[in-house]
C-alpha cells in the first residue's frame, strides 16, 4: 500500500538526516490524517490507495499552482522549495499515463459510449475518471477530451 511506503520513507528520511525530504513526507502524512478524519463520518469509504492517490494528486496540483505564482512574482527561492516538495510527492504517485496512452483511452471510451460532441464530455470524463483516476492528471485529460470531442 502507498501509505506504508510513505511511512517507510519517513523513517528512512529520519535515519538519513534528510530534513527537507522528511518535512515533505510529514506534510503528506498530515494531509492524509486530515482526509481520514473527514472520512470518519462518510457512509462509503473508498479504498485506502484511492484516498492516498487523491490526496497526493491534490497536493501536486497545489504545488504546481504555487510554483507558477512564485515564479511570476519573482520569488524563485520559494518556487524552489515547492519544486522540492513536488518531487517528493510525485515519488509516491503511481506512474502517470503518457499523452498517447491517455488519447488512446479517451478514444476507446468515446467509441464505447458513442460520444460525438462536446455535450457528451461529462459522460466521457466520468468514465475516464472511474477507470484511470489514479494514473491521470484530470486537468490535462479534460483538455484532451474536449479536443477529441470538438
Amino acid at each position: 500500500m502507498i501509505r506504508d511506503d510513505i511511512k517507510a520513507a519517513q523513517v528512512a528520511a529520519m535515519k538519513a538526516g534528510e530534513k527537507d525530504r522528511l518535512a515533505a513526507v510529514r506534510l503528506i502524512l498530515a494531509k492524509l490524517k486530515d482526509r481520514d478524519i473527514e472520512l470518519r463520518t462518510a457512509t462509503n469509504v473508498p479504498d485506502d490507495d484511492a484516498i492516498v492517490v487523491e490526496v497526493l494528486q491534490k497536493m501536486v496540483k497545489q504545488r504546481r499552482e504555487s510554483i507558477a505564482l512564485y515564479e511570476q512574482g519573482g520569488r524563485q527561492e520559494l518556487a524552489d522549495v515547492e519544486k522540492a516538495e513536488l518531487a517528493v510527492i510525485e515519488t509516491f504517485l503511481p506512474a502517470q499515463m503518457s499523452d498517447e496512452e491517455t488519447t488512446a483511452a479517451i478514444e476507446a471510451i468515446k467509441a464505447e459510449l458513442g460520444a460525438s460532441s462536446v455535450k457528451d464530455m461529462g459522460r466521457v470524463m466520468a468514465t475516464l475518471k472511474e477507470r484511470h483516476a489514479a494514473s491521470l492528471d484530470m486537468g490535462k485529460a479534460s483538455a484532451l477530451v474536449k479536443a477529441a470531442l470538438s
